[in-house]
C-alpha cells in the first residue's frame, strides 16, 4: 500500500488527480500480470563487477550471427574478466547505428535473435538500452499515427512552428521541428536529435504504460541493467529548456518503484550528458531514482591530464565528489559509442583549455561535433575519436602509446564507481576513418566492425598492440577484482602529492583493506618522498609489479617512470 501511494503522489504531480487515478490503476494491472514467485539477483554491485560496451555485432564471422559470436569471444577470451556486458541497442533501426528503433521488442535479424540474448544472459549480466525518448519514423508508432489510426493518436508531440523555442536545450545542429504529412494535413513534430528520432509524447498515458511495460518486459527477458538513453530530454514544457524536467524525475522514480516490486534487482542507469549538477540530480534521494548516473566528466578530464602531463583538474574535480549512498554509484567509462562529451567540463576546465584539447584531437585523426545555441551561434559538443588515438602523439612508439592506455584506463578502474569499458579500448582499436567515410558521421570513427579470426590472429602476435593491451588489461581488471578497496562504494580520497600524479586512496567498506593509487600522466620521471596516509611501519606492496615499497615513518620515498601505475597495498 505504501508503494501505491507514493507512486499516486508522484503520477498526481505529473498527470493531475483524475489521470493519475487511471494510470495507478493500471499500474496495479500490470504488477498483477507480472509479478512472479522468481529468484531474482538483488545482489547490490561490488568490485568484481565490470562490464564491457559493445555492439552486437562490432566482431564479426561468417556462418555464426554476430551476437553468437559476441558470446562465443567473450566467453573464450575475457570471461573471468568480464563480468557484465552492455549490448547497445540491438533492436531494428533505421538510422543513427541502433538509436533510431522500429521495433522495441525484437531483436534485430542482422544481429540475431532473442534465444542469442538468452545465451548471453546465462554467462553475463547483461545492459539493454531503453531508447524511450524518440522512436524512427518508420516504427509502427509513428506510421499508423501519420495514417490517422486512432489508437495513436497523441502519441507524438505537435508544435506551432511559429512559437519561440529559443530556450530548449538543443544537443545537435538539426532543426528541433520536422513537417510531415499526416492523414490530417501538415504536421510539425517535436524531433531532438533527428527527423528519424520522433519524440513520444509522455503526456499521454498510453505511452507512459506502453513504456512502463517495455522496461519489465526487458527485465525479465536478461536485462540486470537498464540505460535510459537521452533520458533527460523526456519532458517537454514550452518557455522551458526542456531538459532535467521536474516531471521526468517523477516518471523515473515510478519507474524504479514498480521494477523494485515486479523484477526487484534491476538497476537502472540514466544516460544524461550534461554537467555534473545535473547528471547526479537523476540519483534523486540516493534510494529513489536511478541507481547509476553515467560520470561524464571523467573521459575529457582524463584525456586533459594525458594531454598536459598534468592532473590537478582531474584531481581536483575527483575531490569535489560526495559519497554516494550504499544504493547508488557511479557508472565509469572513459570511451564509448558516442564521442567524448566536452559540455561536462563546463565550469572545470576553461574555454581555452577546452580548446587545446580540440586541437589536439584534430591533429590526431579526430572530429568536433557541435551543438546549435538556439541563437545562431554553435558550441563544441562532443570529440570523434578512438580513445587510444586521442591520448597518442605522431611520434609516439607502440609501448609509449599502449603505457599512456593503460595508464589512463587504469584511472578508471581505481575510481569509486562501476568500469564500463568499450570493446574498442579493450581490444586496442584505432581511428576507423574508413568508417566516417562510409557512413558521413564522425561517430563511425569508433564503431568498427572487426572480423573475429583477424582479431584473434592479432592477438596471438604478441608484440602486436591489440595483444599488449588485451593482455595488460584483462591483468589490471582482475587485479582490481580482487581488492575490496576497490568495491564501487568505498570511500576514496584525493591525495595532492605531485601535479603530474592521479593519486588516491581507496580504503575498503570495512576499513579493513587499503590501496593507494599511483600514475604517472606525464612524460616525465617523478620522485616522490611523500606521506600518503598509510600507518607507519606498515610495508606495502605494489599489486600491478608485485614490488615492495619501504613504508618509513609513513613516508614512501618512490621513482615513477612515465605513464607507471602502482596500486599500493598495505
Amino acid at each position: 500500500m505504501k508503494n501505491s501511494n507514493e507512486i499516486l503522489e508522484k503520477l498526481t504531480f505529473v498527470y493531475g488527480n483524475e489521470k493519475a487515478q487511471r494510470i495507478n490503476s493500471q499500474i496495479e494491472k500490470l504488477k498483477d500480470k507480472y509479478i512472479e514467485k522468481e529468484t531474482f539477483n538483488n545482489k547490490w554491485i561490488d568490485e568484481k563487477d565490470i562490464m564491457v560496451i559493445t555492439y552486437g555485432d562490432s566482431i564479426k564471422e561468417d556462418g555464426k550471427t554476430p551476437l553468437q559470436t559476441l558470446d562465443e569471444f567473450l566467453v573464450t577470451h575475457a570471461k573471468e574478466e568480464i563480468s557484465a556486458v552492455h549490448i547497445l541497442p540491438f533492436y531494428p533501426y533505421s538510422s543513427d547505428d541502433g538509436f533510431s528503433v522500429i521495433d522495441y521488442k525484437e531483436v534485430n535479424p542482422e544481429l540475431g535473435n532473442w534465444d542469442d540474448i538468452k545465451r548471453l544472459s546465462n554467462h553475463f549480466d547483461l545492459m539493454f538500452d531503453a531508447v524511450i525518448n524518440h522512436i524512427s519514423q518508420h516504427s509502427e508508432w509513428f506510421q499508423e499515427y501519420v495514417k490517422g489510426n486512432p489508437e495513436y493518436e497523441n502519441y507524438f508531440i505537435e508544435a506551432d512552428p511559429n512559437a519561440d523555442y529559443s530556450k530548449v536545450t538543443r544537443p545537435r545542429a538539426l532543426p528541433l521541428l520536422t513537417k510531415f504529412e499526416t492523414s490530417k494535413g501538415p504536421k510539425y513534430i517535436w524531433t531532438t536529435f533527428s527527423d528519424d528520432q520522433i519524440d513520444i509524447n509522455f503526456e499521454n498515458e498510453k505511452v507512459f504504460l506502453e513504456i512502463l511495460e517495455l522496461l519489465i518486459m526487458y527485465a525479465k527477458t536478461g536485462a540486470r541493467f537498464i540505460r535510459l538513453d537521452a533520458i533527460g530530454f523526456m519532458w517537454k514544457k514550452l518557455g522551458s529548456n526542456c531538459i532535467h524536467l521536474e516531471e521526468t524525475h517523477k516518471i523515473i522514480q515510478i519507474y524504479r518503484k514498480v521494477l523494485d516490486e515486479v523484477v526487484p534487482g534491476t538497476i537502472l542507469i540514466t544516460e544524461t550528458n550534461v554537467p555534473h549538477q545535473d547528471n547526479i540530480s537523476y540519483f534523486g534521494n540516493g534510494y529513489n531514482e536511478a541507481q547509476m548516473v553515467y560520470q561524464f566528466p571523467l573521459p575529457p578530464l582524463t584525456l586533459f591530464s594525458f594531454h598536459n602531463g598534468n592532473a590537478t583538474q582531474l584531481l581536483k574535480w575527483a575531490d569535489s565528489l560526495e559519497p554516494t549512498s550504499e544504493q547508488t554509484t557511479f557508472f565509469n567509462f572513459l570511451a564509448s559509442h558516442d564521442g567524448i562529451g566536452v559540455r561536462p567540463v563546463e565550469g572545470i576546465l576553461t574555454v581555452e583549455e577546452v580548446q587545446g584539447m580540440l586541437e589536439k584531437v584534430t591533429e590526431n585523426g579526430g572530429f568536433v561535433s557541435y551543438k546549435d545555441n538556439g541563437d545562431g551561434t554553435k558550441s563544441p559538443y562532443e570529440l570523434n575519436i578512438n580513445y587510444l588515438e586521442a591520448l597518442s602523439s605522431v611520434n609516439d612508439s607502440n609501448e609509449t602509446k599502449v603505457a599512456r592506455l593503460i595508464a589512463a584506463q587504469s584511472i578508471l578502474l581505481s575510481m569509486m564507481g562501476v568500469p564500463g569499458i568499450y570493446i574498442h579500448s579493450l581490444l586496442g582499436s584505432g581511428n576507423d576513418l574508413k568508417g566516417v567515410e562510409e557512413t558521413g558521421r564522425y561517430r563511425s570513427i569508433n564503431r568498427e566492425k572487426l572480423n573475429r579470426t583477424q582479431l584473434e590472429e592479432e592477438l596471438k602476435q604478441p608484440e602486436s598492440v591489440r595483444s599488449l593491451i588485451f593482455s595488460q588489461f584483462k591483468k589490471m581488471i582482475s587485479l582490481r577484482k580482487s581488492q575490496k578497496a576497490f568495491h564501487p562504494n568505498a570511500l576514496q580520497e584525493v591525495l595532492f602529492l605531485d601535479e603530474r600524479l592521479f593519486s588516491i586512496k581507496r580504503t575498503s567498506l570495512d576499513e579493513q583493506e587499503e590501496v593507494v593509487v599511483l600514475i604517472n600522466v606525464s612524460n616525465e620521471t617523478v620522485f616522490i618522498q611523500e606521506s600518503v596516509r598509510i600507518e607507519k611501519g606498515k610495508n606495502l606492496t605494489d599489486l600491478v609489479s608485485g614490488k615492495k615499497v619501504e613504508n618509513k615513518d609513513g613516508i614512501i620515498n618512490i621513482e615513477i617512470v612515465p605513464y607507471q601505475v602502482l596500486w599500493l597495498k598495505a
